[in-house]
């Protein structure tokens, strides 16, 4: 008989990148537990498409941890469980502090005290600010613009400090815009508020909405609206399990950035969800919001390099298509 694969610990198994992820693992043969608190993520979803276990709980939970680490032979941790919502972490910052870096030390903490020390770390190019390079590199300054951004940052400075006084090792991931949906239709994007793009454009088609809002039209961009680079979510997962591999195998610790390096406007996304959809797409014109830089785009060449990670879908049409199926589907 071949080993068995080692078991992963979830954290955020439950939400939209982390259950794309939990699927990749799964494809790919590893033992999965998630730990999600269930705010944000769907229990339903775990149950009907994941079917692994689920454990309910918060990484701030520590004797939940220790419990967790001390009955599971866990080989290494992939952790997507912060609060992503960049306007409410600039109204709610000590949620964001709480939950996304005293619960990052708590879960770290009790990996060391059960010697497990392979993370997988789900960070953002909100670490970077407003860009001054063009595609983005890994060595770009660190400039957070927001206290989401400034959460992510001190968890990366963290592991940072964590490898040279423990030799604790960690891959961390600066992603950009994440979209799309699972090609089966099974998994896709759900937010409760829903704040990206893509799924207010479908959602739009699907007459949920009466409109979708552009915010600013005055970039100094082809279209005069904001570009952004929208990386498939499954290319994410992918990523992360040859960096979850590249860790078991020895790999020392390591940045990448994951991103087509080609962006996408406002405007061609919402032209290329006409087209796919089929449907009028209602838009209404508004100012520029604060804090969005003209331009946010992604070089995915050190993954690439150094992983050996192929992005399948980058295409916006494949994206707009798979995301539209899901929609479709999820939203009847």
């Amino acid at each position: 008989m071949p080993p068995e694969m080692p078991t992963i610990l979830v954290t955020g198994g439950a939400g939209y990148i982390g259950s794309h992820t939990v699927l990749a693992l799964k494809r790919a043969g590893y033992q999965v537990v998630i730990l999600d608190n269930l705010v944000y993520g769907h229990r339903d979803l775990v149950e009907k498409v994941l079917g692994v276990d689920l454990v309910v709980g918060d990484t701030n939970d520590r004797v939940l941890l220790d419990d967790l680490f001390a009955s599971r032979n866990i080989a290494a941790v992939m952790h997507f469980s912060a609060y992503a919502y960049v306007g409410e972490s600039v109204t709610n910052p000590a949620k964001y502090y709480r939950n996304n870096v005293i619960g990052t030390i708590t879960l770290l903490e009790a990996m060391l005290d059960a010697s497990i020390k392979n993370f997988v770390f789900s960070s953002t190019c909100a670490t970077y600010g407003v860009p001054s390079i063009v595609p983005i590199p890994e060595d770009h300054p660190q400039n957070p613009i927001n206290p989401y951004g400034a959460t992510k940052l001190m968890v990366e400075r963290i592991l940072a400090d964590f490898d040279g006084a423990y030799n604790f090792k960690s891959v961390r991931f600066r992603y950009f815009n994440a979209a799309g949906a699972d090609p089966s239709g099974l998994l896709g994007e759900d937010h409760n508020p829903e704040t990206h793009l893509i799924p207010l454009v479908l959602q739009t088609a699907l007459g949920k909405r009466e409109s979708v809002s552009i915010f600013g039209t005055d970039y100094p961009t082809d279209d005069g609206t904001c570009v952004r680079d929208y990386i498939h979510v499954n290319d994410l997962a992918d990523a992360h399990v040859l960096g979850l591999e590249y860790l078991l195998k020895g790999g020392d610790s390591a940045i990448f950035n994951l991103g087509n390096g080609n962006g996408f406007s406002v405007r061609e996304v919402i032209d290329t969800a006409r087209q796919v959809t089929g449907k009028p797409i209602a838009v209404v014109e508004c100012d520029r919001r604060a804090g969005d830089p003209p331009a946010l785009i992604g070089s995915g060449d050190k993954a690439r390099q150094i992983l050996g990670w192929e992005p399948k879908y980058s295409s916006l049409k494949d994206i707009i298509t798979h995301a539209w199926q899901w929609h479709q589907q999820r939203h009847k």
